[in-house]
């Protein structure tokens, strides 16, 4: 039986798409008008560390977390919760290791805190989650806790987000001293 020879493909062309008039605006990237553009604002990366998301905000209210473990629940995802001491949170080079060389495929320094309990596989109440994070808190609570939640199908972190904060720590800025 011979070998079929691979066949070359070429891309159909699309409609020809309407030609803008010779404009500013056309000749220019926007984001809808001069005055959202204007309004954007440049992220500073001195000193300005962040968690995952909702970090950029100030801490979440327990109501506001609630609604937060609900979503996760509600579509399914497994809850975690993982906690760090205030000094290993972020990455800096005393709290972690580096791995040298190039031989190191996906390594990330100081992805992973340490495991509260299992993950809650199966969860169904959102009120299991609200009392694992309380207990967490009152075990550690000189420490950041974030919550995270599982994608079982396509088995990866599909949300993380901080639960609790440290009273000691300051590291909170408000969005306009983030950004310039």
């Amino acid at each position: 039986m011979a070998a079929l020879a691979p066949v070359a493909t070429r891309p159909v062309a699309a409609l020809p798409l309407k030609q803008a008039k010779n404009t500013f605006a056309a000749r220019t990237v926007s984001n809808g008008s001069i005055q959202k553009t204007s309004a954007m604002q440049v992220w500073t990366p001195l000193n300005n560390k962040m968690f995952e998301t909702f970090s950029f905000l100030p801490p979440l209210s327990d109501g506001e977390i609630s609604r937060q473990v609900d979503y996760i629940v509600i579509n399914g995802w497994t809850p975690c919760l993982e906690f760090a001491a205030a000094e290993d949170a972020y990455v800096s080079d005393k709290s972690c290791l580096r791995l040298r060389g190039n031989a190191v495929p996906l390594y990330y320094d100081n992805r992973y805190w340490a495991m509260w309990k299992l993950p809650m596989f199966g969860c169904s109440d959102g009120q299991q989650v609200l009392r694992e994070i309380a207990a967490c808190r009152k075990a550690f609570p000189n420490a950041y806790i974030r919550m995270v939640g599982f994608d079982s199908v396509r088995q990866v972190q599909i949300a993380g987000l901080l639960v609790h904060r440290p009273a000691n720590v300051k590291d909170f800025q408000s969005p306009s001293t983030r950004s310039v």
